[in-house]
């Protein structure tokens, strides 16, 4: 089992029985989500917006505008940092301190560079295509050369991380458990409505076998 080795930087301090440092875990609820959030300073301010993502072994790519302030702070810092994560139940509890989510997170840590070369440039994409939607970038037209040009595209090596998941029920205090007081679990998912094509050609097309595929395997 390979494993992120536990630094200042990456330990879980509260709730360390929930922590996980397993690379394959940490990488299962990566691509598991498309959002991720991203943390960066901006004239002295600390920002997070959400951004989508893709990944490729220790590699995750986003994309932006050559004038996205986000991905240029990141550039000029050659570091940056990304959570990830995904509520899965809401946990309801006989005390109002009690309550609780279960959830499954992660938090990355690593250096960033810009991809510049068309071909590097284009494979970046690809992956970030690929997962989106699993065959995606085969149903799509080529990228045009100005469009390449246009997109500023950021790698970051993942140097370390963890995760944090809490997937129980209840806790509450022994003395609570007799009271008349309902409690449990609300699970959560995100599900996939079928598909609804664009107006013009794709109305009078069948549905591209692999977005049918995205739909089955995420419906309800």
């Amino acid at each position: 089992m390979k494993t992120y080795e536990k630094t200042k930087l990456n330990r879980v301090k509260r709730g360390q029985k929930r922590a996980t440092y397993d690379v394959e875990k940490i990488n299962t609820i990566l691509d598991s989500g498309f959002i991720g959030y991203v943390s960066y300073v901006y004239k002295n301010r600390a920002i997070t917006l959400p951004m989508a993502y893709g990944r490729k072994d220790n590699k995750i790519y986003l994309h932006g505008s050559q004038a996205n302030r986000m991905l240029l702070a990141l550039l000029e810092a050659k570091e940056m940092s990304m959570t990830v994560m995904h509520l899965d139940a809401l946990v309801l509890a006989r005390s109002g301190l009690h309550h609780s989510v279960n959830y499954r997170s992660v938090t990355l840590f690593g250096s960033v560079k810009k991809i510049e070369a068309p071909k590097e440039k284009d494979k970046a994409l690809f992956y970030f295509m690929e997962h989106m939607m699993k065959g995606r970038w085969d149903g799509i037209r080529p990228m045009h050369k100005k469009e390449l040009d246009r997109t500023l595209v950021v790698e970051m090596t993942i140097n370390t991380a963890s995760a944090k998941i809490r997937d129980v029920g209840v806790g509450d205090e022994p003395e609570d458990y007799d009271l008349n007081v309902w409690a449990g679990l609300v699970p959560l998912k995100l599900v996939a409505e079928y598909p609804i094509a664009d107006e013009g050609i794709p109305t009078k097309m069948d549905i591209p076998n692999h977005v049918l595929e995205y739909y089955e395997q995420n419906k309800g």
